[in-house]
């Protein structure tokens, strides 16, 4: 190496220092420890005065052993700048010994030591120097790889980052994440709970770290704040951290969580928490939010494993609204009138007629705990009093009935279900009105009908009424003369509608049945909701088609003798393609927007994909039937298309599209089965 060449170095880097390396090799196989000079200053001759000493025995040396030099600048990190290989034995098989001029080689760029041996000739350089220009060149080059494999590290993390439908890694990939925490802090803070899952929370210097790290990061949207409330991020400065970013929700927002926010409330390890302050702490400020509060925490207070949490949390509550308590005692005194009517109406001991009925909900006990209350399922309408109570005809009899609003005249109708858990039901509503807000904030307006669902206790709740409304299964029935042919009339629905909405009023009345056909074609698709049959589908008189009954989702259709009854993605028949064309058969223009409406829906939900799954993976904790486990949740992650692209996941949409469509005369067929055993049924 020429002085002008090592000289130069210092120009550039303040106080460099140079350091010889010694490796035997054999082949590839390193045959003892690399051997390292100490550190000389650059100058115009650096001279090592040193013996090394390898590792190994003289005699054990094989005949093709290699010795092999490198030459670095100790700068920031080791900076290899040269290297030589020389054979120890000579071609006569005689060790070499005494002194050699070796001329070095040019470093090869992306190579490390020791592996830098692997790669050398046993020939020497040519030239007697390297010129300044090579050493610059190689110094450059030394950077640019090292910029390189930055970048390479960057673009695996955002690989990483970007792969939304995995939570399981190689143990290179923890090994990068947590190497490059400050980089996922800095870039990539919506993904926290990657990082979480891969810090080793059995070593105490990486909680730290963590804990540490925390104290700086960005706060999350609500998206991802929810996701760290699963039970697998338990450590305390995490749930505080999430709590501190879900503060900063407004209430209305707070209301659309407050089903899965209560259901977490299992995870924590005592009562007294973040998350149980904050939500009393919200409760108390806002009593909407204290009202469905109270009545999530009531609804399981059955449940011996959190009776005496919920129960404290409830007595917390009433304690700091002693005004609020009046009401909701009145509420739950009307459920305990409402439950004790549905027993002797479901008891079988006498047949109670209609008549029946209303004579005793005009008992004083009754008509008093009856009478003047606010609706458990919407605090902000008052219940007056009753003009009408009968039982459905249905397995578990609920109670219909009809209220006096109080609010210029208006009538409230609610059903009491006495014998099911409406917990599922909520759950499919809430994401359905969760839909809808996603929907309108990007301007599209499907009409979408989350009716009010509350549990209010072990398998009893109310469901609203939603008025002037009927089934699909029903209008079919009146249209035809017998239930085995209703199913198929393709004009029984378009000719409905046009009796209830005469002359001007049928196009907005189309428009309407369009626009929300499109919306419940899509949820009932992402959502896996089945037992669609058409008494589980409704239309209102304005057009508006909406669905109810939600006892099976996330792919858990019914069957029959081991026979999937429902072979279709979503409900689309030929009627209501009869209703979208107008009743033409070439108005192809509005079926065309009807698709499109579909697709558009079906795209802004997949932007949000994560939210859907957060909120499911929370209800876990609920104890559904078919919500259990993150393998239940795998449909909605299939139906979402996670991790696909948007054109990938709308060109799967298109297939199921047309499949529903084509496909629809088996959904007729299953119509048909169903009418009929529902006319048989004793």
């Amino acid at each position: 190496i020429s002085s002008k060449t090592l000289c130069s170095l210092s120009l550039f880097y303040p106080q460099p220092t140079l350091v010889v390396q010694a490796g035997l090799f054999h082949g590839s196989e390193l045959l003892c420890k690399v051997m390292t000079t100490s550190e000389v200053s650059v100058c115009s001759e650096p001279l090592w005065d040193q013996k090394l000493e390898f590792d190994i025995n003289v005699a054990d040396l094989p005949r093709m052993s290699r010795l092999c030099f490198a030459l670095y600048a100790v700068i920031e990190k080791d900076c290899p700048i040269a290297w030589v290989n020389t054979m120890v034995f000579d071609y006569k098989d005689q060790l070499k010994t005494g002194e050699f001029l070796l001329s070095t080689w040019p470093s090869v760029p992306g190579t490390f030591r020791p592996f830098l041996f692997l790669h050398s000739s046993t020939a020497a350089s040519s030239n007697k120097t390297t010129h300044i220009y090579t050493l610059f060149l190689l110094l450059a080059e030394h950077l640019l790889l090292e910029i390189c494999f930055a970048l390479l590290q960057y673009l695996k993390l955002k690989e990483i980052m970007d792969n939304k439908n995995s939570t399981e890694f190689f143990e290179d990939e923890k090994e990068l994440l947590w190497k490059l925490r400050t980089e996922v802090r800095d870039r990539f803070h919506e993904s926290l709970s990657k990082l979480l899952l891969v810090t080793k929370w059995n070593r105490h210097e990486d909680v730290v770290q963590m804990v540490s790290l925390l104290r700086n990061w960005p706060d999350l949207p609500a998206i991802h704040a929810l996701e760290l409330l699963d039970y697998s991020f338990p450590d305390p400065a995490v749930r505080s951290f999430t709590i501190a970013c879900l503060r900063k929700l407004s209430d209305d927002e707070l209301l659309q969580y407050l089903i899965q926010l209560v259901q977490v409330l299992k995870y924590e390890s005592y009562l007294d928490c973040d998350l149980t302050t904050f939500l009393l702490e919200r409760a108390l400020s806002n009593w909407r939010i204290g009202h469905f509060l109270f009545w999530h925490l009531r609804s399981e207070i059955h449940v011996a494993s959190v009776s005496l949490r919920f129960g404290l949390i409830l007595e917390a509550y009433c304690r700091g609204n002693i005004h609020h308590i009046r009401l909701l005692t009145k509420q739950n005194e009307a459920l305990g009138k409402m439950k004790a009517l549905s027993d002797f109406v479901k008891s079988g001991s006498q047949k109670m007629t209609a008549d029946d009925l209303k004579l005793c909900i005009r008992q004083e006990s009754y008509l008093e705990a009856l009478s003047d209350l606010l609706s458990p399922l919407n605090p902000s309408i008052s219940l007056a009093d009753i003009w009408l109570c009968r039982f459905m005809n249905s397995k578990m009899k609920p109670l219909w009935l009809m209220y006096n609003s109080g609010a210029q005249g208006d009538t409230v109708g609610i059903i009491f279900k006495n014998g099911d858990d409406l917990r599922q039901d909520m759950l499919t509503l809430q994401m359905i009105q969760l839909m809808e807000n996603l929907w309108k904030r990007e301007g599209l307006d499907l009409r979408m009908l989350p009716y009010g669902c509350l549990s209010t206790g072990n398998k009893m709740g109310l469901i609203e009424v939603v008025k002037n409304s009927d089934t699909i299964a029903n209008i079919q029935r009146n249209s035809s003369n017998s239930a085995a042919t209703a199913a198929f009339n393709k004009d029984a629905l378009l000719n409905w509608l046009k009796s209830k909405n005469p002359e001007d009023k049928l196009d907005p009345a189309i428009e309407e049945f369009t626009l929300s056909c499109a919306g419940y074609c899509v949820a009932t698709y992402v959502l896996g909701i089945g037992d669609r049959h058409n008494d589980n589908i409704m239309i209102r008189e304005t057009g508006q088609l909406f669905h109810i009954d939600f006892g099976h989702i996330l792919g858990n259709f019914k069957r029959k003798l081991g026979i999937n009854r429902e072979r279709v993605p979503f409900i689309l028949t030929y009627d209501f393609v009869h209703v979208i064309q107008q009743g033409r058969t070439n108005n192809s223009e509005k079926f065309e927007r009807f698709r499109e409406y579909c697709e558009r829906a079906y795209k802004i939900l997949c932007r949000n994909a994560m939210l859907f799954v957060n909120l499911f993976a929370m209800m876990k904790a609920a104890g559904l039937p078919e919500l259990t486990s993150f393998k239940d949740i795998q449909y909605l992650k299939d139906s979402l298309a996670l991790g696909k692209s948007e054109e990938e996941a709308l060109k799967n949409f298109k297939v199921k599209f047309n499949e529903a469509l084509r496909e629809s005369w088996k959904t007729k067929v299953n119509w048909m089965m169903h009418s009929l055993a529902k006319d048989n049924r004793p």
